[in-house]
């Protein structure tokens, strides 16, 4: 057998169902699944790293996941009902699965993909997500909760995280480097608008 690539990392996989992980971003979430809780626990007794990966659309098995997600550290881990658990992560780098082996355990080799630089994108994507906070106070203030990054693009992957859109929008944000994250959000963010607003 030979070796992984460098640069290569092998981390248990959380499967998140419908919710999507940023980097840059917290996470609480409530797991139950046998994969996810075994997961869980290989990634406490190995560094407090996992891999956090969206299942697709229609999932029948732990193994019907994204292959891009985000590589993320487990802040804390509470009981919840049943034999499940409340589990908070942040969100470090996206990261792309190489290979995925297991049925109960999922374990990914994955490779880190970089996020690249927003550059002149940020600024207008930043004014329309001001609007549309401005019109929602209630999700303003849940975001400035969440927030624990203070990197520019912090502010904007939780939004992408935590806005109104489907999960297929919500990954397809996370699949995009951040200049064209920047720009799908400036012109989601004025299409939510426009859609609250009737027009």
């Amino acid at each position: 057998m030979s070796d992984p690539p460098i640069g290569n990392i092998l981390l248990p996989v959380v499967p998140l169902g419908e919710a999507c992980l940023f980097p840059e971003s917290s996470l609480a979430i409530v797991i139950s699944a046998s994969a996810a809780l075994k997961a869980l626990d290989l990634a406490g007794r190995t560094g407090g790293r996992l891999l956090a990966l969206a299942n697709r659309d229609e999932a029948s098995s732990a193994r019907d996941v994204h292959a891009l997600g985000t590589v993320a550290t487990i802040a804390s881990v509470l009981p919840a009902g049943e034999g499940g658990r409340r589990l908070e992560l942040d969100g470090m780098q996206r990261a792309r699965v190489v290979s995925m082996v297991g049925v109960d355990l999922l374990i990914a080799e994955a490779t880190m993909v970089a996020d690249g630089d927003a550059g002149d994108e940020w600024g207008p994507a930043v004014e329309a997500l001001a609007r549309y906070l401005h019109a929602h106070p209630d999700l303003r203030s849940f975001l400035d909760q969440q927030r624990r990054s203070r990197e520019p693009m912090g502010w904007i992957n939780l939004a992408c995280q935590h806005l109104p859109i489907t999960a297929t929008a919500r990954q397809r944000l996370l699949e995009s480097a951040a200049a064209e994250r920047c720009q799908r959000l400036n012109r989601g963010v004025d299409a939510l608008l426009r859609k609250e607003h009737g027009a």
